[in-house]
């Protein structure tokens, strides 16, 4: 699981201010002395290189492209930078599985793009050919044809005699990826006939997910998952399956495309020697050499279990290797390689391809961890029915990471919040860890907003904003990582939440993680621990959180659109839902001001309560496997918008120029060899995105382009 809100604070500043306040005097005088060797250490990044260092790589459509910088790589001894060298190769071996699992022809329409990026030598100069250029950034961005956030497919603004002809001009027809037909290699002319309607058409896989209300979710949705099969068939197919222990479920299907062949579903299991083998039998060979090299046993041995499961696609192997990661706390280097979440599949079954790999911040991990060990006290205080609470939390942990790669599902977009495994039996049984990405954090940091004045309804709201406002999201992130995703527990004999709630799991999944973090903010608790000095700190996350879900995520949407994104989903089914059951005591408030619209939080600690009921409802719905209150609340709360609103909303972000999306480029690293042996890893910090594609698609392809 994870969390895609962008932050608004700068990790390192406040983890090291979190520090001071819940350290004795000495204590301070150490942490002092501590972040002056650091920052002596550091020097080459965080001094004269940061003042120079361009956060902001390019603006096109409604993405802004970032960078960020990994702090403290030079200095890591040889070993460290050896492992993370090959986990980098592992993540980039599997980018291109997130692209065919996207849609079915994500990759030949890569192919094609970047043949023509690479070769055209007519006029560049032409609006048309602008136009070609930013669609295909925007299929970089998205992993393919269809938005990454949104869905909805892609429209080219080009014609399509241009394409044809941009295509035709490529006069290396190796470099066009022709497949062979019936024994025969294709041609260009059935190449661009193939495609030119796959692109262009509208009525042709219209949205990679659709999770309407009473639809086929499985049949309207693109994503290539199921081939030739209907919802109620992948329900009966699953359904059948038997568990050798109940207490203990299979992810059936986290790691294959369900198909239908000679009248009969079968699975395509992703693994070595199945669908996808040549990329996954590099992720493997990756993960063999990190293995040798690990820092520890327990490192070497989850480590060696993942590429034993890769090999056999065995999810009992899956499974293995999840606990032995969870038992991995000493280690400094950690990676998330695999297929994770499920949010890309409308009934929640199959995971998408992500790596993230990392180094331990400990400075910033301070305050996480601290969180972490209060796990059982938020639990036991939380306002849940007590027959959902778990009687014994346990291994939670929690930990802020400096982020070296990022891969597949997690890139160019990014999370800023990690929690995982997904698995409720075995974070039940074996715990769970929860990161921060501090260095994505700053990053963000670096650039500037501008939608607060604009708005926050007065003076005093922008000013609890600035001085709160980043303390408040840091404390969000853990909270819903850490508690959020970690507690309650599901009735014994109630099927999984992608079982009893399917597509409406994650979005109520994430909300439930939400109202944790966001019914503890107002906890005299935090204050107690030296988490944050006051409750202002929870009255500038209320504000910013009804403003968001209420507003100014909308700003994502097309007019006319419904709401797809889980995460968005449920920001708006909080927000709207404590509106209108707060209405009576005018809890939130609607203002309006100058032909525009506010959203007023007036009483803090009526939220709170608001906040508290929405959460115990939330668990109970999981709990108790409450489908139709799952989706009662989802259809009517968290879907649908306001158009007039809406309108407005556009409206006001078109005059403030600001793009709705984020992403980075990522560093890269370069292993130095003497004749066979490793000597070095060198990173640098590519600036041009284009550049950084096309390097990865030609380095990193390692599957056909159609599987």
């Amino acid at each position: 699981m994870k969390l895609n809100t962008k932050p608004g604070k700068l990790a390192l500043a406040i983890s090291f201010s979190l520090a001071l306040t819940a350290c004795s005097e000495q204590e301070k005088a150490n942490v002092i002395q501590e972040k002056k060797e650091v920052g002596a250490k550091h020097q080459v990044i965080n001094d004269a290189q940061e003042n120079e260092f361009k956060w902001v790589a390019e603006r096109f459509a409604d993405i802004r492209v970032l960078r960020y910088q990994v702090p403290g790589f030079n200095e890591l001894p040889l070993e460290t930078k050896e492992l993370l060298y090959y986990l980098y190769e592992a993540a980039l071996s599997g980018r291109d599985i997130t692209w065919d699992q996207n849609y079915k022809y994500n990759l030949i329409i890569r192919h094609t793009l970047e043949a023509i990026i690479s070769s055209y030598q007519g006029d560049k100069t032409t609006d048309e050919y602008a136009k070609f250029v930013e669609y295909t950034k925007r299929v970089w961005f998205s992993n393919g044809i269809h938005h990454h956030y949104m869905s909805a497919k892609i429209q080219p603004e080009f014609s399509q005699e241009s394409f044809a002809s941009y295509v035709n001009s490529i006069e290396d027809k190796s470099k066009l990826p022709l497949s062979n037909i019936d024994g025969e290699k294709q041609t260009v002319e059935q190449l661009i006939a193939q495609l030119t309607p796959i692109m262009f058409d509208e009525s042709i896989a219209p949205k990679m997910v659709d999770q309407s209300a009473d639809i086929d979710n499985i049949v309207a949705s693109s994503v290539n998952y199921y081939e030739g099969v209907t919802e109620a068939e992948v329900e009966a197919f699953y359904k059948a399956k038997k568990n050798i222990d109940d207490k203990r479920p299979v992810s059936w299907g986290l790691n294959s495309k369900l198909t239908k062949v000679d009248g009969k579903l079968v699975e395509q299991v992703w693994k070595a020697d199945g669908m996808y083998g040549k990329a996954i039998t590099q992720i493997a060979h990756w993960l063999d050499n990190a293995a040798n090299v690990a820092e520890n046993e327990q490192q070497k041995r989850a480590l060696t279990l993942l590429a034993k499961y890769y090999r056999s696609g065995d999810l009992a192997d899956f499974d293995a290797y999840n606990i032995a990661w969870v038992k991995d706390i000493n280690s400094d280097v950690d990676v998330v390689n695999g297929f994770i979440e499920v949010y890309d599949d409308p009934l929640a079954y199959r995971g998408s391809f992500e790596s993230v790999v990392s180094v331990k911040d400990h400075e910033a991990t301070k305050m996480i961890a601290a969180i972490a060990t209060q796990a059982q006290w938020f639990e036991d205080n939380s306002p849940l029915i007590e027959s959902h609470k778990k009687k014994e939390v346990k291994g939670i942990t929690g930990k802020a990471i400096t982020v070296v790669i990022e891969s597949g599902d997690a890139s160019p977009s990014t999370p800023i919040g990690i929690n995982l495994p997904n698995a409720n039996w075995i974070r039940a049984e074996h715990g769970s860890k929860s990161v921060s990405l501090t260095n994505i954090v700053e990053a963000y940091d670096h650039v500037k907003g501008g939608s607060l004045s604009e708005f926050a309804w007065d003076d005093a709201e922008i000013k609890r904003a600035k001085e709160f406002g980043p303390l408040a999201s840091h404390l969000h992130t853990d909270l819903h990582e850490v508690i959020g995703h970690a507690s309650g527990q599901i009735n014994q004999g109630v099927g999984t939440p992608k079982e009893t709630l399917k597509q409406y799991s994650s979005a109520l999944e994430e909300g439930r993680a939400d109202l944790v973090a966001l019914y503890y903010l107002m906890d005299q608790k935090l204050i107690d621990m030296g988490a944050m000095p006051s409750l202002e700190v929870g009255k500038a996350s209320y504000d910013s959180y009804i403003r968001n879900g209420m507003m100014q995520q909308l700003r994502r949407l097309k007019l006319g659109e419904h709401i797809e994104e889980a995460h968005m989903r449920n920001r708006q089914l909080i927000a709207s839902w404590a509106f209108e059951k707060g209405a009576d005591d005018n809890v939130i408030e609607k203002r309006f001001r100058d032909g525009k619209t506010y959203f007023v939080v007036t009483d803090y600690q009526k939220l709170r309560t608001l906040f508290g009921e929405l959460l115990r409802e939330l668990q109970r719905i999981k709990s108790e496997g409450d489908f139709a209150a799952g989706q009662a609340l989802i259809e009517g709360y968290a879907v649908k918008v306001d158009e007039k609103l809406h309108q407005e909303v556009l409206n006001r972000y078109e005059k403030l120029n600001l793009a709705p999306y984020s992403g980075f480029i990522n560093p890269k690293l370069e292993a130095i060899y003497e004749g066979e042996k490793l000597v070095d890893v060198k990173i640098s910090y590519p600036s041009d995105f284009s550049k950084q594609m096309l390097e990865y698609g030609k380095e990193f392809s390692l599957l056909p382009t159609i599987n």
